[in-house]
């Protein structure tokens, strides 16, 4: 039992390593159902056709944490989503973790 434990603690520890400093602590599960509830992707069809990942990469144009967040909250202010910071952040980690993959 005590191996177990011991083993969640380190894959819990190396998930948590592999997101940068910016999204360090963000509630993913919580990031998740935002962009479910607040339909991210049908919007993204919307602006870019497909299945709308073609969103996550602009060229050039998101290429750190930093801008990732920004976008997130661009889309959370134009939108009028009225996401509190947290929020945000959790969705932008979420994305980070799915298509961006920075560390």
């Amino acid at each position: 039992m005590r191996k177990i434990a011991v083993m969640l603690a380190m894959l819990a520890a190396s998930t948590s390593q592999a997101q940068p400093d910016i999204f360090k602590g963000a509630d993913l599960a919580l990031g998740a159902k935002l962009i479910a509830e607040n339909k991210c992707a049908e919007c993204h069809i919307k602006k870019v056709g497909g299945d709308g990942n073609a969103i996550y990469r602009p060229q050039g144009r998101i290429n750190t944490p930093g801008f990732l967040r920004g976008m997130v909250e661009q889309c959370n202010t134009e939108l009028n989503l009225g996401f509190f910071p947290e929020e945000v952040n959790a969705v932008a980690g979420v994305l980070n973790r799915d298509h961006y993959r920075f560390k």
